[in-house]
């Protein structure tokens, strides 16, 4: 699975540890920045660039998913959000991880880097990137309902 990463400063440090502790479990990971830590960095940039090459990936039949970092995850869900087939969701503890992907079939995953120590967010996010969407007709339905907004500002309801 190709996963793509994004942060900013403030998860610079857990970023690293992804990367390094993902590769060594067959992913490919893919750094979508920041390359050298700035205290006032911009993380959209970043955000939406992870989150873009997510839903180009998918497009293309790649099984892709991605990951943002930053100190709360708030901002970094926001942005990766903004762009048009991301279903980013904020994780906070295991079940809300497994649920993104199980219930929701998110595809960006956003962890606060200073709201967990390193082991817990890895485990968050192994947990997300390992747990299937249940293909349940309702979850369907209603992710499908979203992207109707999404694409066309209709309310289904």
């Amino acid at each position: 699975m190709r996963v793509h990463i994004a942060t900013d400063h403030a998860g610079m440090e857990l970023s690293s540890h992804l990367i390094t502790a993902l590769s060594a479990k067959g992913y490919e990971m893919i750094d979508h920045g920041p390359v050298v830590y700035d205290a006032a960095d911009d993380y959209p940039a970043f955000c939406i660039n992870a989150a873009s090459a997510v839903v180009a990936d998918q497009a293309a039949g790649v099984h892709a998913l991605g990951i943002v970092l930053g100190g709360s995850g708030n901002g970094e869900q926001i942005s990766a959000n903004k762009v048009p087939g991301v279903r980013a969701a904020l994780a906070w503890n295991l079940e809300t991880a497994k649920l993104a992907r199980e219930h929701n079939d998110a595809n960006v995953v956003a962890v606060g880097g200073r709201q967990h120590t390193v082991k817990e967010a890895t485990a968050l996010i192994e947990a997300f990137l390992t747990e299937p969407f249940s293909n349940d007709e309702r979850h369907v339905r209603r992710i499908k309902k979203i992207a109707t907004y999404e694409t066309s500002g209709q309310i289904a309801l």
